[in-house]
């Protein structure tokens, strides 16, 4: 029986860390069931999937860009790594919004540029990633990314990518509309989101 904490681990990646070993090791990995491996900050971390009760805030967000998505684009909560091999990074988010011909190549893994949004629901063992290491490589490829700080219970929208990171950022508390910039375009009903906060904080 495997016995895995709330907390990410970290496994030791190759020597020196090539990229493409660091990847085919995340592909290699019998992770447990409910559990993800990432590549943040040179280092396979393996973290839990979201809680239950973040369910329906990832199923309010998903129905609402659904409509908005640019064409050719699929919104999903399935647990996919997306790359980045500029930034040596690959990321399991939360929520997607990709084109759908980055699935239709072989491996296991999708091409990072192929997101137009992405979504993070922060936890206690995720929030600095989310904040910080995610924040950074999403802000030099991704058109939108939605930070869901379910501990605070607010919603930032970042957008507008560049080689430094995102010029531009809006954050609301939930129950306030949020627009979500383009290439969506539209005011995100948020009132659902306070429901799945985290209520010890």
């Amino acid at each position: 029986m495997t016995i895995m904490s709330e907390r990410p681990a970290t496994i030791d990646a190759p020597s020196a860390g090539a990229f493409g070993d660091m990847l085919r090791t995340v592909e290699e990995l019998d992770t447990p069931e409910g559990y993800k491996a990432e590549l943040i900050r040179g280092k396979i971390v393996v973290s839990p999937w979201s809680k239950l009760r973040y369910k329906k805030v990832m199923k309010s967000l998903r129905l609402q860009l659904e409509p908005h998505a640019p064409e050719g684009h699929d919104v999903d909560v399935a647990p996919f790594l997306f790359t980045f091999p500029r930034s040596e990074r690959g990321f399991g988010p939360d929520l997607h919004v990709a084109d759908e011909s980055a699935f239709e190549a072989e491996g296991r893994h999708a091409d990072g540029a192929a997101l137009s949004l992405v979504a993070e629901l922060t936890s206690a063992s995720t929030k600095d990633a989310d904040w910080l290491d995610k924040l950074d490589t999403y802000g030099r490829v991704v058109p939108v990314y939605l930070v869901l700080d379910m501990q605070v219970g607010e919603i930032t929208a970042f957008w507008d990518p560049s080689p430094k990171g995102y010029r531009s950022r809006t954050t609301v508390t939930f129950g306030t509309s949020l627009h979500v910039p383009p290439p969506f375009d539209f005011d995100l009903d948020t009132s659902q989101f306070a429901a799945g906060a985290d209520a010890e904080n």
